[in-house]
């Protein structure tokens, strides 16, 4: 009977080890729904099960109410009972229970404190912290590493520094969450020596100095060290992608994601990011789409990260429709999406749809920011409203008191300078905050060029070559502007301004993405294989070209020159040279507009480098020079006579 009493104990407490395993294990694959069943069938449960459900409730059900519910329910509590419950309060941000059930915790361990104390600080609340940290009894190795990473990533790096330095004893974790402080507040030099440092340097700090170097733009030593990693983990693959996508390297982003699909590793959510970013930057529409496929079989559609990069990626690509087919896939759009969508249409011009947008955002509940009214400044800038734009300013500030960045001053003075209003751009650019950057002095230097200002131009040049005196390009457009006025010896004067100071004008680069592989040019450069065909197809095409610098004079001189020919025809016969009736005959009056090509771009009532009350005018002037006999074809206003 005793030896019968004992297997049954014995084939009890095995169950009961087996259905604690089995919770364990759907609750890690965030099965909450299994694992809850197979509590309730137990026929007796331990409070390794209690603690079990407990923990997988609020981490992989994000169910807080279930667990503290459940928590309540317990018959017997234990400190790791009271310790899962602390955890999982803080984890949904619920510092007052938190700190309530610590309180009525009847015994705490280093556990309970060091749960208590990293809650505090992954909430921001490093005073609390503090206080809490010199209240602790014991402290060990996690107290101090929690809070050396707290003071750094609130950029407190020097009492980070003090703390580290005051440890008993580190680990790795330690060094590489004092790297990583250093890195995070860009102190690269300071954190590449206490790397130098490290006794064993794991993959943890490795990969923070990877970002480190990364953020520096010094790709070489980021590639050195992540391809030193022996065993390599997805945090460090994202960190070297990243980089390279930080610093307009996306084409060897695109390679090294292949390499980490063949070492085996699996994208997470960071990798897909980054990805998509590059294609973003590239163009990559192709690429671009197999990552959403892969986003799709990921099963991570819902989130909002990757719909964000979704949409820019689309919009970048040409595809603002498909932008929209993913905006309005997400269950709730935060202010993040909203902003990404508004972007999207204003960057492709679309502006009735901007600010139907815009209203819709403010009809859901969701307060404008800054960025929103970038975007909608964009659009704005992208349509002419000038008008528009400025109500646009005011109102960021008198209604939703936002302060205008310099982002926002620079759209502004882009609109106003594209609309010739060069003077009022000027005043903005003094009433800014800060000081003017240089976009904005080269965004008014290149209006003077377009609108001959002479004054403005050297001043906004003068500003852009203090701002960086090696740009080429404020010395550039300086000598165009003069050139235009015809002062020949201040264009002589800046060539030898540049000349003196070693200034080269940059060669300019383009690419294109054809059959999935990406094909760059730079200015001056002929060493694509292809080069050969490439000419003579430029060739082909340039002379079916011109180049138009004022385009506004050269429609009003193409108005004038048919006033001249229609009077002059009128009143003079003119002797053409015997053709057949079906040939037609240039007229030498035009050799500017002679190639259909040029004509159906300039002078298409589609187009925008012509008024249309030109366009009419023009036509007129031509039909009644019938007694010259003088027609046009339809495709592209082709002016001809007739024997």
């Amino acid at each position: 009977m005793h030896r019968l009493r004992h297997h049954a104990a014995l084939a009890s407490s095995r169950l009961l080890v087996r259905d604690n395993q089995r919770i364990t294990a759907l609750a890690r694959a965030g099965d909450v729904a299994a694992a809850r069943r197979v509590f309730d069938a137990m026929p007796r449960r331990d409070a390794v099960s209690w603690n079990a459900l407990l923990t997988a409730l609020w981490r992989a059900g994000r169910d807080l109410p279930a667990a503290r519910s459940l928590f309540d329910d317990m018959p017997s509590r234990n400190v790791i009972s009271w310790n899962s419950i602390i955890a999982g309060c803080l984890a949904h941000g619920d510092l007052a229970a938190a700190s309530a059930y610590f309180a009525r915790a009847p015994r705490r361990n280093v556990a309970s404190w060091n749960a208590m104390l990293a809650g505090l600080v992954r909430l921001g609340s490093m005073e609390d912290a503090r206080s809490l940290f010199d209240q602790m009894p014991e402290r060990n190795v996690v107290s101090y590493t929690t809070m050396v990473d707290g003071l750094a990533r609130c950029g407190e790096v020097a009492s980070a520094r003090e703390l580290f330095d005051a440890m008993p004893t580190r680990n790795l974790v330690s060094w590489a969450a004092m790297i990583s402080g250093y890195v995070d507040n860009n102190m690269l030099e300071e954190a590449r020596k206490l790397f130098e440092a490290m006794p064993e340097k794991n993959v943890v700090a490795c990969t923070a100095m990877i970002t480190g170097y990364c953020k520096e733009g010094d790709l070489q030593n980021a590639r050195r060290l992540f391809d030193g990693i022996r065993a390599k983990d997805v945090i460090s693959w994202n960190a070297i992608i990243s980089g390279y996508v930080h610093n307009g390297l996306g084409e060897e982003a695109t390679k090294l994601y292949i390499i980490m699909l063949r070492e085996g590793i699996k994208p997470d959510q960071a990798t897909l990011i980054a990805l998509l970013t590059a294609c973003s930057s590239l163009a990559l529409l192709r690429q671009g789409r197999s990552t959403h496929a892969v986003v799709i079989k990921a099963m991570l559609e819902s989130s909002i990260s990757i719909c964000n990069a979704l949409m820019t990626m689309y919009s970048k690509c040409g595809n603002v429709d498909e932008s929209e087919l993913v905006f309005m896939s997400l269950k709730s759009q935060d202010i993040v999406s909203w902003n990404t969508i508004i972007a999207a249409y204003a960057q492709h011009g679309r502006y009735q749809k901007v600010i139907a947008l815009f209203h819709e955002m403010e009809l859901c509940g969701l307060i404008p920011n800054d960025i929103t009214f970038l975007s909608m400044l964009s659009a704005c800038g992208h349509a002419g409203r000038v008008d528009e734009s400025l109500k646009l300013f005011d109102l960021m500030f008198s209604k939703y008191a936002i302060s205008p960045r310099a982002e926002h001053y620079a759209c502004i003075v882009d609109i106003l300078s594209r609309a010739g209003q060069l003077e009022k751009a000027c005043s903005y650019i003094k009433e800014m905050p800060s000081e003017a950057e240089k976009n904005v002095w080269g965004t008014l230097l290149c209006a003077s060029q377009t609108h001959g200002n002479v004054q403005l131009g050297e001043l906004a040049a003068k500003m852009l070559v203090l701002s960086d005196f090696e740009s080429s390009g404020a010395y550039v457009m300086l000598s165009n502007i003069y050139a235009a006025a015809g002062m020949w010896g201040e264009v002589n004067r800046v060539r030898s301004q540049m000349k003196e100071k070693g200034v080269k004008k940059q060669p300019g680069h383009s690419w294109t993405e054809i059959a999935d592989k990406v094909h760059m040019f730079v200015g001056g450069d002929a060493s694509h294989p292809e080069m050969d065909m490439i000419l003579s197809e430029l060739r082909k095409i340039s002379f079916h070209m011109q180049m138009v610098t004022d385009k506004t004079q050269m429609m009003e001189e193409l108005v004038q020159e048919c006033v001249e020919l229609c009077f002059s025809v009128l009143t003079i016969d003119i002797s053409w040279p015997q053709q057949s009736a079906k040939t037609p005959v240039p007229l030498g009056m035009f050799p500017c507009i002679y190639h259909h090509h040029i004509l159906t771009t300039c002078l298409s009532p589609s187009s925008s480098l012509i008024d249309a009350n030109i366009i009419e005018t023009t036509m007129i002037l031509v039909f009644i020079s019938s007694r010259a006999r003088i027609a046009y074809w339809n495709l592209g206003f082709m002016f001809v006579a007739y024997a």
